[in-house]
Formats: structure tokens, sequence, C-alpha cells
């Protein structure tokens, strides 16, 4: 399955996006992100209602993909395109079939995992951590990464521990895409991204 989702996707945190968060989404959105995750999984429903919101308006204005992790509600009355699906969460035809508008996208952590989401039909997929990320569990590295493009046929994003320095390895592999949050946080005139798309 091949869709028209961008190459690269930003996931949010709160912490890393201070002072100010919709001007931090702005900067991004400028950089070339075509796609935003919100993911503030300690925020209460209104309070993430209300973010998911104002982020929507931004990421209207520059035509790119907004999508809410795990909170099915939130995306649905907050006007979000899509919803992401932790690995273990409702399942992925039940989201389809109630929002059949819905983009549904889904955590993985191995190709077993990879190959069953593409079964249940989640539009994309997370394979992570690619390299080692603090708390997140043994690499998967970049050969695991290989093996799970020639074995499935849906967009895989690599997530964890991706640098501007190993992005053209992450790359190479033939992977869809690459989601991130540090990458996109990266102050480097030279991360044009609009000329990695």
């Amino acid at each position: 399955m091949k869709t028209n989702l961008p190459k690269f996707y930003a996931i949010t945190d709160r912490k890393r996006y201070s002072p100010d968060f919709l001007q931090t989404v702005e900067e991004i959105l400028k950089k070339g992100v075509k796609i935003l995750q919100i993911r503030e999984k300690d925020l209460p429903p209104d309070k993430l209602f209300n973010l998911v919101k104002q982020v929507k308006k931004l990421t209207d204005a520059y035509n790119a993909k907004l999508i809410v992790n795990d909170r099915l509600d939130v995306a649905v009355l907050a006007g979000a395109d899509g919803v992401h699906l932790p690995s273990k969460s409702i399942p992925i035809a039940e989201v389809k079939k109630s929002f059949p508008n819905l983009i549904v996208g889904k955590s993985c952590h191995s190709i077993e995992e990879v190959k069953e989401a593409e079964k249940q039909g989640a539009y994309y997929v997370f394979l992570s951590p690619v390299f080692f990320v603090e708390g997140k569990g043994k690499p998967i590295g970049i050969e695991t990464l290989k093996q799970a493009v020639k074995e499935t046929n849906i967009p895989i994003y690599a997530l964890g521990g991706i640098t501007k320095e190993n992005l053209k390895s992450v790359l190479d592999t033939g992977v869809f895409g690459v989601a991130s949050i540090r990458l996109f946080l990266d102050k480097d005139k030279n991360l044009n991204l609009n000329n990695l798309q």
C-alpha cells in the first residue's frame, strides 16, 4: 500500500518545544515538514483538545496533516487528519470502519508487528527504535529496517535516535520516511528537508 503521505513526520514534545509551543510548531512546518503528530500523553483531554484545535489552524495554513497520538476521541472531535495508535491499542479495523476518512497509523517494534499492522489495514507504521534511545529498549538497527522494507508494502517511518549524521544511512534502507522529535528541532540551516523530500 502506498499513500500520499509525506516523507518527514514530526512528533511533538512540550518539554522540548519550549518556551513557545505554537511558535516551535510553526518553525518546524516552515522547514518543510508536512505531517505532525501531537503526542502529549500527560495532558488532560480538555487541554489536549484545545491544543489540537490551535495546532490544526497552523497545519491547515501550511497544508500539512495533523495526527493525534492514541486519543481517537480527541482526533475526531478536534478535526485532526488522523490518529496514531500505540502497539497495544484498539483494533485498526474498528477505527477504519467507524471513521473511514481518518489516517490510522500504528507503532511497531518488530517486522512481525509491521506485517500484522499491514494486514489490519494501517495507513503507515512507525518501526522503532532504530538506534539507541534511553528507556526505549533494544535498537532494531539498520539491517532489520532494510528487511522490514523488503518484506512489506506498507509505508514505514523509521523512528528512534535519528540525527542529521545518520539520516542518510536510514533513508538508504529504502524506508518510506523518518519520524522524529529532535531531528526537526535542529537549528542547522543546512538541514533543508525540501531538498530531501
